[in-house]
């Protein structure tokens, strides 16, 4: 049986962004902290670091927020960019206002541009992040868009046959799999994450995305129940249906993650 990992309790909660040592030593004094129904009195007492550990300890009367390592799964909405240093209101922003502290910091999983919706991965365990958006791992992403005019019925097997070149770019595309859903609707996956892919593929077709939504990474499906705007922590569940390569619309649907 393994060790479990244990900290002292005011390194854990300035970690995970609840403020200064000095500050969550105040609150602690203050009886603000209290762990398995037991008011914690030593700022430097040993804690725990287990997934459950939200249902055992409790800040001022509130459930402790996930410690690291944890993944959240969110609703992109449109008008917000996944950057720190891109202008305009980010994804961030959407999440509490202490976890701008926490440390390890949080990072999406890729990205999803300023006008483009939907399934989105933010996380603070780099070995994740790097497994999901590696070149070998080979993770897709399905993208519903929405064109600016009909398809003409050549784009499926363009995207299929693995030779679309994109302007400025010096190598072809891996084949990507396009399902019609409407003369101007499509789904379209694809296991590469190059820049505005998706636009530029239906542009390199003579097309015009007008709306773009991304409803899978790998078997993991945008929860149904999940608003625009909404996220939720990720279970060890939805954290594997990453890595399953379901197909159609029958992929893994997370209603509780």
């Amino acid at each position: 049986m393994s060790k479990v990992p244990m900290a002292r309790l005011d390194r854990l909660l300035a970690n995970l962004g609840y403020g200064s040592r000095r500050e969550v030593n105040a609150l602690v004094r203050a009886g603000g902290v209290v762990l398995d129904g037991v008011t914690l009195k030593d700022a430097g007492a040993k804690v725990p670091i287990v997934r459950e550990l939200p249902t055992r300890l409790t800040i001022s009367g509130v459930a402790v927020d996930p410690p690291a390592p944890f993944t959240l799964i969110m609703h992109k909405p449109l008008g917000v960019v996944c950057s720190h240093r891109e202008a305009g209101r980010s994804v961030y922003e959407l999440l509490p206002t202490r976890w701008r502290a926490r440390m390890p910091g949080l990072s999406t999983i890729g990205r999803l541009d300023k006008d483009t919706s939907g399934l989105l991965l933010i996380t603070d365990d780099g070995d994740l992040l790097h497994r999901v958006i590696s070149p070998r791992a080979h993770v897709a992403k399905r993208y519903l868009a929405t064109l600016d005019r009909p398809m003409t019925g050549e784009e499926g097997a363009i995207f299929a046959a693995g030779d679309l070149m994109l302007d400025s770019e010096d190598t072809p595309l891996a084949p990507a799999e396009l399902e019609v859903i409407s003369p101007t609707e499509a789904a379209l996956t694809i296991i590469e994450g190059r820049y505005h892919q998706v636009r530029r593929m239906f542009a390199a077709v003579g097309n015009h995305v007008t709306a773009l939504h991304r409803d899978r990474i790998g078997g993991l499906q945008l929860p149904a129940d999940l608003a625009a705007g909404e996220w939720r922590v990720l279970d060890e569940a939805g954290g594997a249906a990453i890595f399953t390569q379901a197909s159609g619309r029958g992929a893994t649907d997370p209603a509780h993650p």
